[in-house]
């Protein structure tokens, strides 16, 4: 491109010198007028003029004449020989000067030059123009291309297996693509067949690119990197064309890995939604269904993708010998959060003799994205106090943050919406500490964070895979304890419960329709859980399985737990009514206590 626009720049620099030249060589200075011949003889006769300059092949003459010096008078002549026979004699006795001159090649090309010019510049401006409709063409062409990143086996950013913590088993089960992208004689001689593909499958942040990227790390081979929407545009054939060239890219730098974050972008059910069944996502399935079956074992390829959505992918896309397996990359339990937190921590000052194993028991839920923000946020916090090191508060804070968001100190609260915000919060921390399999209390604050004017945050004991009929019912008794507490001191209600409400509702509807836990109906699932007709189901499967009669009685079962919640929780508010008034006191005074205060308070 620099070198183009160089070539642009001397030419525009060329023709400007060129008409320069010509303004220069021709316009100057003597002004030009013309003369007829007539004129000029009786000029001659008159003895007023001064010289005549004549060109013999031109039959031009230019006059100059004893009253006008600056001034040069252009003549035709209608013969050269005949005109200085008619005034030799003049000339002889001296009364003007006659000088006769062959024309010069310059002479001769000066009249012609503003054509030439002209004609040049028309041809130029023609070859820019042809020149960027071929590179319009050129671009057009690369259209189809492959937007796949490629990292070279030789990248000074390389990933490996020591760079992801946690994950044991899921490691455990990519070491085998390791071995045969290293040496895949071993197992072409043994017969085996490696599997061609492999689903990374797992929430967001739980790490399944950073797995990819160290297979490709460890096998030491290029890694294709693209996403799903990358192959959809808005013209037919081009994510088809995208994926052919990317395969082929792929066999001319075997062995490889071709990694697809968010395959589900292209992967869906085929024939879903109300689109109808062939458009462009489908063209770009079926092209990427005919690369995954199309290439032999022997040119050593593997194909990553990454979805947080299996159950919407095609079922020709997961069937052996295109995805053959599929590793479910779930959230960290407390051991792997605790590997994640020291290798996030490596090169961070934290203060020494942090206990990492507490920080990881209080982040139960978290992702591995979530623990490395969570480990750069509290970096942030204690370069913004000017600290040296981390510490343990840093840390604390930089965990509420991330679950709640920031702090808003600023705003401006009246005194009626702080005693009804430490009301509401002191009942579900007087109602969670009152229930037997309830989570302690990690802090209660009454300051905004984020959407929430007020938070009750709990500790979980330890981490759960599961959740009993029990634990889900005290949880929805938690979560109207709020609710109960506003009615009971300050006889009325806000909107400020909305968001628990709808929390316990979900909950007990989940557990009539979705988990079998109602009396009266008994352990059946009511529904088929597609609630979205557009995530790659058909349109006919978004069906209640339910009569008008049993949709009544759900209902019914729905209303009567949470109506039970909520009477237990009014229940535990009035026995322990001092207190309620003791920790929203606290509340009001501090704005934030932590677990340790509130037990205290409890206590007392």
């Amino acid at each position: 491109m620099k070198r183009k626009s160089a070539i642009r720049t001397l030419l525009i620099y060329v023709m400007f010198i060129g008409f320069a030249i010509y303004a220069i060589t021709f316009l100057d200075s003597e002004q030009i007028k013309a003369m007829s011949y007539t004129e000029l003889m009786q000029k001659i006769n008159e003895q007023s003029v001064a010289s005549v300059e004549l060109t013999l092949d031109r039959l031009q003459a230019n006059v100059k004449l004893k009253d006008e010096a600056d001034v040069v008078r252009v003549v035709d002549i209608p013969s050269s020989t005949t005109f200085i026979e008619v005034v030799q004699d003049r000339v002889t006795a001296g009364e003007f000067e006659l000088t006769v001159a062959q024309e010069s090649m310059m002479d001769a090309i000066a009249p012609y030059i503003p054509n030439i010019l002209l004609l040049v510049g028309t041809m130029f401006i023609l070859m820019y123009a042809l020149r960027r409709t071929t590179d319009s063409n050129s671009k057009a062409m690369d259209f189809g291309k492959s937007r796949a990143q490629k990292i070279d086996k030789n990248s000074p950013k390389k990933v490996t297996f020591a760079d992801v913590a946690g994950l044991t088993e899921e490691k455990e089960e990519l070491k085998e693509e390791v071995e045969f992208l290293k040496n895949p004689k071993k197992y072409i001689d043994m017969g085996a067949r490696i599997p061609k593909g492999i689903l990374l499958v797992g929430g967001p942040g739980t790490g399944k690119t950073l797995l990819a990227k160290a297979v490709a790390g460890e096998a030491n081979v290029p890694f294709f990197s693209i996403s799903g929407s990358d192959f959809v545009e808005m013209f037919v054939g081009v994510g088809a064309s995208r994926v052919r060239d990317m395969f082929k890219e792929a066999k001319a730098n075997s062995p490889c890995i071709i990694f697809i974050d968010e395959i589900d972008a292209v992967g869906r059910h085929r024939g879903a939604g109300l689109g109808g069944g062939h458009d462009e996502r489908e063209q770009t399935l079926n092209q990427l269904l005919v690369e995954m079956d199309g290439f032999a074992t022997h040119e050593s390829i593997i194909v990553m993708a990454a979805t947080n959505r299996p159950d919407i992918l095609d079922p020709a896309l997961l069937r052996p010998g295109r995805f053959d397996r599929q590793i479910v990359v779930g959230a960290p339990d407390v051991r792997a959060r605790e590997e994640i937190l020291k290798l996030h921590a490596k090169n961070k000052p934290f203060v020494q003799g942090i206990d990492f194993k507490v920080i990881a028991k209080n982040t139960a839920g978290f992702s591995g994205a979530d623990l490395e923000n969570m480990i750069n946020e509290s970096a942030l916090l204690a370069a913004r106090k000017d600290k040296k090191t981390i510490d343990i508060n840093d840390v604390e804070e930089a965990m509420v943050k991330v679950m709640m968001g920031p702090e808003k100190k600023s705003k401006v609260i009246s005194e009626k919406e702080r005693k009804l915000t430490a009301y509401h919060e002191a009942g579900h921390a007087l109602v969670a500490r009152c229930l037997p399999n309830h989570d302690d209390i990690h802090e209660i604050s009454i300051i905004p964070r984020g959407m929430a004017g007020g938070y009750t945050m709990y500790k979980p004991n330890e981490d759960k895979s599961y959740a009993s009929k029990s634990e889900m019912k005290e949880h929805i008794v938690s979560l109207l304890g709020g609710r109960v507490a506003e009615q009971l001191v300050l006889d009325d209600i806000s909107t400020g419960a909305s968001n628990d409400i709808e929390r316990a509702t979900k909950i007990a509807r989940e557990m009539v329709t979705k988990y079998g836990m109602s009396e009266n109906l008994g352990p059946i699932c009511f529904g088929n859980g597609n609630d979205e007709v557009f995530l790659g189901k058909e349109m006919t499967s978004h069906s209640k399985n339910y009569s008008e009669h049993t949709a009544a009685q759900i209902d019914s079962e729905i209303k009567e737990i949470v109506m039970n919640a909520y009477r237990s929780a009014e229940r535990i508010l009035k026995e322990n009514i001092e207190k309620l008034h003791k920790v929203a006191a606290v509340l009001i005074e501090k704005e934030k206590i932590t677990g340790d205060e509130f037990e205290k308070i409890f206590k007392e």
